[in-house]
């Protein structure tokens, strides 16, 4: 099979201020190539939404998925940073290993978004998760975080397109 070398697409960045995690994934990214170059080796990035799924550690900053779930499980309250209508693309963990495979197993080359191409805010997100796991709605706003990005979503449709495959959850 031939390589193909595909680049995710990007957003124009409003205000002219990238989010820390894109810049971390396009050095990444850059790093990689780089490397691949250097030493005459096929490289492709593979830049992760929200993963969640079975497994997420409930505690500490990361997952909010499975920090929602404990905290709604446990009978207690969760806390929604700011208003909650910042939205994340949420893509489910099996998918994004289903990805790593089909990465592995392709001569793709470059940098591809996994993901669902959905944003959903952090509010419908909690009432979904309420619902599913039949247990009232506990949430309370918090203060919003200093710098976090009110939008957050990938294309992905060139991770389709080289992989052969779209997710499925």
């Amino acid at each position: 099979m031939a390589s193909r070398t595909f680049s995710p697409r990007r957003r124009a960045i409003r205000g002219g201020r990238p989010a820390p995690t894109g810049v971390s994934k396009l050095c990444g990214d850059k790093y990689l190539a780089h490397y691949g170059l250097v030493h005459g080796l096929s490289t492709l990035a593979l830049r992760y939404a929200n993963v969640y799924g079975p497994g997420q550690d409930p505690h500490g900053e990361a997952g909010v998925v499975a920090i929602f779930l404990n905290k709604l499980l446990a009978g207690e309250t969760a806390t929604i940073n700011g208003d909650g209508l910042q939205t994340r693309d949420y893509v489910y963990v099996g998918d994004v290993a289903r990805a790593n495979v089909l990465g592995v197993e392709s001569a793709v080359t470059g940098a591809l978004n996994v993901g669902t191409g959905v944003e959903t805010t952090v509010v419908d997100l909690a009432q979904r998760l309420a619902k599913h796991a039949g247990v009232p709605p506990r949430f309370a706003n918090g203060p919003a975080k200093p710098g976090e990005q009110h939008r957050s979503s990938v294309d992905p449709a060139a991770a389709g397109k080289a992989l052969g495959s779209s997710l499925r959850t």
